[in-house]
């Protein structure tokens, strides 16, 4: 199975799939998308020797672009790691199933259009929550909403910041999200 993992910022989350999966026989990670031409994910992708691409929003939006871009490639499965642009519905549909995201919160709570990163962690802080997490969804046509796969928590305690908030989350995406990915595929194939 090619996997494609879109992405728009730093991009650990995406360096831990592309490490976890190096050697599968069943898995490849065979292209990661931006939206951003200077996203550092774009510089792992180059480090690791995987292809990568920068779309345009014009790309994003043209659907048999983008579809045909990831037909190129084989793809099978899309990972939304950290990709700040809603994901158009006629690549969900073309894809229905077959894309997942991962949430820096327990959803159904704290997400939706402009809950991600820090925005979530201050959220989550400011209404005193006792715990936060990692969602791990289905990607459907509407933001977080997508069904869910799979969750997992942290405390969140009185002195945390959004910042150390964050790094205990990144320690769940990065331990989870390979895990949940491989699952998810080798129950379909």
């Amino acid at each position: 199975m090619n996997v494609a993992i879109f992405a728009s910022g730093n991009g650990s989350n995406a360096q831990r799939i592309i490490e976890y999966f190096s050697g599968n026989i069943f898995i490849k990670i065979a292209l990661v998308i931006s939206n951003k031409k200077d996203a550092f994910v774009l510089c792992r992708a180059e480090k690791l020797n995987i292809p990568s691409y920068t779309l345009s929003s014009k790309e994003l939006n043209n659907s048999s672009f983008i579809i045909d871009k990831l037909k190129e490639f084989e793809i099978g499965f899309i990972v939304l790691a950290g990709f700040m642009i809603k994901v158009p519905d006629s690549l969900i549909k073309e894809y229905d199933g077959k894309i997942v995201n991962i949430h820096p919160a327990l959803l159904p709570k704290y997400g939706g259009k402009g809950m991600y990163g820090e925005h979530v962690h201050k959220s989550v802080i400011d209404a005193g929550e006792k715990e936060s997490g990692i969602t791990i969804h289905f990607v459907n046509e509407d933001y977080d909403k997508g069904k869910i796969i799979f969750q997992a928590k942290c405390k969140v305690n009185k002195k945390d910041t959004p910042d150390s908030l964050a790094a205990k989350i990144h320690k769940l995406e990065h331990y989870h999200y390979p895990r949940i990915i491989e699952k998810i595929i080798t129950e379909e194939i």
